[in-house]
């Protein structure tokens, strides 16, 4: 069973950084990919960047050019980062890891909540 612990979010004036963690331990070698969606108020979940297997990232529309994800494995846990630069206030969101497994099922962090204040 997978299990996902993000951190790193908080409150960032725009203009400015934040680097997003997940962890998922319990079945690392069962992961294909992993990546990142948020979800802002009253608005509907979007992909923010999603890193396959060999490290390759894809990114949604928003994230383009300003925020880099990658991953890492260590010896029962893989990891996701998301590095946000140049953060602008409609990045304001809910960030939610995921790990998708190699026979299809994904698996949800608990969402963590990114602010960027004008």
């Amino acid at each position: 069973q997978v299990q996902l612990v993000e951190s790193g979010g908080g409150l960032v004036q725009a203009g400015g950084s934040l680097r997003l963690s997940c962890e998922a331990s319990g079945s690392r070698f069962s992961i294909k990919a992993m990546g990142w969606y948020r979800q802002a108020s009253g608005k509907e979940r979007e992909l923010v960047a999603h890193v396959s297997d060999s490290g390759s990232p894809h990114y949604g529309d928003s994230a383009k050019g300003r925020f880099t994800a990658s991953r890492d494995n260590a010896k029962n846990t893989a990891y996701a980062y998301l590095q946000m630069n140049s953060l602008k206030p409609e990045d304001t969101a809910v960030y939610l890891c995921y790990a998708e497994e190699n026979v299809g099922f994904f698996h949800w962090g608990q969402g963590m909540q990114v602010t960027v204040s004008s």
